[in-house]
């Protein structure tokens, strides 16, 4: 955070000083809501979260040095109490980047949206402008009403950019994020089938998505997915000037692309003259290769989109392109690659709908010229009354694309094991388990060196748990080699 004190926080939030506080006592930290994070000088949040209410950690929040803790209920430590927590955060986010853009006329705000690859593109973002200056771009998908504010109130008196993620559960969700840092860039990737039980259909994401480029104002740049119809014509919607990108159409294009043998993702990006930056500086033309350590063609997107707003904030293309160089995501658990006992993992357990599910699938399967791949597929959630149709979609692909064997997790997920039975999968290759714990134990008994493995589903489809577990078994037992009890190239 700016340097601010308990009074000026009480009179931004309406709140009063309670527990001792003299008003003096002078935040030169940033805002947490874990009090095992705190350092000294920070702003503890005591936040009543579902499995833990902040208030029951103030004293060990002072112990680790908080100059100060933001409270509803008086329990003797220096705070300032407020009605609500979370309104209190927003409100000093509002006054912090307001203050910060006084104060430094370099900051670039940039937010990121879309149905999938939001969390990966803000991580390459904050690759990609560290190399420009101070960034705030934090690890993790903190893209809501309590996550943004606590990126904002990371802001320093020397930040040059500062990255957000907006997410949304409905329309209007993502104005009200804006209320609270309105972006100069706004980046929107696509518009997919991702919460469709929540929305009602796509349609209805496209307005929710929209909503980040209708906070533009007419100097800053919106940045939109050419091969997105949605997408694209969100520019009639923004008051600022659009720039798009994309691999076949586009202002600014990726050209070239290809996987190696290990799906590893390369391109060239091309960039046309005539182009300018937000500060009106012409972007330099030519042709700059890009070679991150990121798996699959669906990161080709993502990058390409945080190279295209990265140019927009005022990044150097070359600059840009070699600060990608070998580059990996800061946020886990995103077709992250893992190795163990000859065995290869990657864990894209953190979220999944059915486009991103296909995409991943296909990394896979493109890895299964040179090795045994199998999939371990969990429910994807909140795609509404069309969820076990878009389920039985995904078990029939897996046949198509010859992956070598599928495991299907829980009873929501089962019909993708019924899809691909009907698809033509005979002999085992489709099985389903019952739990996440059956699914370790087989993994653990069959898998052998060589293996690739994909593990995808949705958060809290559990599947999350595996990877890790799984590796520190799979070092444990070492390469032992030899076939698994599916027998050799399923």
């Amino acid at each position: 955070m700016l340097q601010t004190t308990a009074r000026e926080i009480a009179a931004l939030t309406g709140g009063t000083l309670v527990g001792g506080a003299t008003g003096d006592e002078t935040v030169t930290g940033i805002a947490r809501i874990d009090s095992r994070e705190v350092e000294p000088g920070d702003l503890f949040a005591a936040f009543a979260g579902e499995r833990t209410d902040g208030h029951e950690h103030l004293g060990a929040a002072h112990a680790a040095g908080a100059a100060l803790s933001l409270v509803t209920v008086d329990r003797g430590a220096p705070a300032v109490q407020v009605g609500d927590v979370r309104e209190a955060l927003s409100q000093l986010a509002v006054a912090q980047l307001e203050q910060a853009r006084r104060e430094n006329e370099q900051l670039v705000v940039l937010a990121v949206t879309g149905s999938a690859g939001k969390t990966g593109t803000k991580d390459l973002l904050g690759t990609i402008l560290r190399a420009e200056g101070p960034t705030i771009a934090p690890a993790g998908n903190h893209n809501n009403e309590l996550g943004l504010p606590l990126t904002v109130l990371r802001l320093g008196a020397d930040t040059r950019f500062l990255v957000l993620e907006m997410g949304a559960r409905g329309v209007g969700h993502i104005a009200q994020l804006t209320a609270i840092a309105r972006p100069d860039v706004a980046i929107v990737l696509n518009v997919g089938s991702a919460h469709l039980g929540e929305f009602g259909g796509v349609e209805a994401i496209a307005r929710a998505k929209g909503e980040l480029v209708e906070a533009l104002v007419p100097t800053g740049r919106a940045v939109l997915n050419a091969e997105d119809r949605l997408v694209s014509a969100m520019a009639e919607r923004s008051a600022a000037p659009a720039l798009r990108w994309g691999f076949t159409e586009g202002d600014l294009r990726g050209e070239d692309l290809s996987l190696d043998d290990e799906a590893r993702l390369s391109f060239t990006l091309a960039v046309p003259e005539g182009l300018t930056a937000l500060d009106g500086t012409a972007i330099p033309a030519g042709r700059f290769p890009v070679r991150p350590d990121l798996l699959g063609e669906q990161q080709a997107a993502n990058v390409l989109a945080a190279l295209t707003a990265a140019l927009v904030a005022g990044a150097d293309p070359a600059t840009a392109t070699a600060a990608l160089e070998g580059a990996s995501l800061a946020t886990g658990q995103r077709m992250e690659v893992l190795r163990a006992g000859g065995v290869t993992i990657i864990d894209d357990a953190y979220n999944a709908n059915p486009d991103s599910m296909r995409q991943a699938l296909k990394t896979l399967a493109h890895l299964g010229r040179s090795h045994r791949t199998i999939a371990v597929l969990g429910e994807m959630l909140e795609l509404g009354e069309d969820s076990a149709v878009l389920h039985d979609g995904i078990g029939r692909l897996v046949v198509r694309l010859n992956i070598g064997t599928l495991y299907v997790i829980g009873d929501g997920a089962a019909p993708i094991h019924h899809g691909a039975s009907l698809e033509g999968s005979f002999g085992g290759e489709s099985v389903w388990l019952g739990s996440v714990e059956e699914a370790q134990a087989v993994l653990e008994r069959t898998l052998a060196p060589g293996d690739v493995v994909l593990l995808k589903s949705s958060r809290d489809a559990g599947l999350r748990r595996i990877a890790g577990p799984l590796v520190a078994r799979l070092e444990e037992r070492g390469p032992l080699g030899g076939p698994t009890e599916n027998g050799d190239d399923a």
